[in-house]
């Protein structure tokens, strides 16, 4: 993650912990409401990475796949074979449930990555 985005996710903790005056707990959305669910999905949409990784030359997705430490174990449970059946399949391959499955700094990193290899290859 870069410096600012840290500062950045520090601070919107920080705020996030000190109610403003004269408000209370009740006016704070819950964990259940559509605020906080939509609170939650403000990250990397699952689609476009899915659709980004695809689109990446072999050397780069498997590079990618290995940089992301959850998404390398998904390939690698399947030992030897999970590699060769991904390279023969990693364009067409649905990607998003893995890609639901990482937590926010995974899928922010996964997000970089697909980033950079992008910008190295015009696209």
């Amino acid at each position: 993650m870069h410096h600012s985005a840290i500062q950045k996710l520090a601070c919107v903790l920080i705020i996030g912990l000190f109610p403003a005056p004269g408000s209370s707990a009740e006016a704070l959305p819950s964990a259940d409401s559509p605020a906080a669910a939509a609170a939650r999905n403000t990250g990397p949409d699952s689609q476009q990475m899915e659709q980004k990784l695809q689109k990446l030359s072999w050397p780069q997705f498997r590079f990618v796949v290995e940089s992301v430490p959850k998404l390398k174990a998904d390939v690698e449970a399947y030992g030897p074979i999970g590699w060769e059946y991904v390279r023969a399949h990693y364009a067409t391959h649905g990607w998003k449930k893995n890609i639901d499955k990482l937590d926010d700094a995974q899928k922010q990193s996964l997000a970089d990555l697909l980033e950079t290899a992008n910008s190295m290859t015009g696209r």
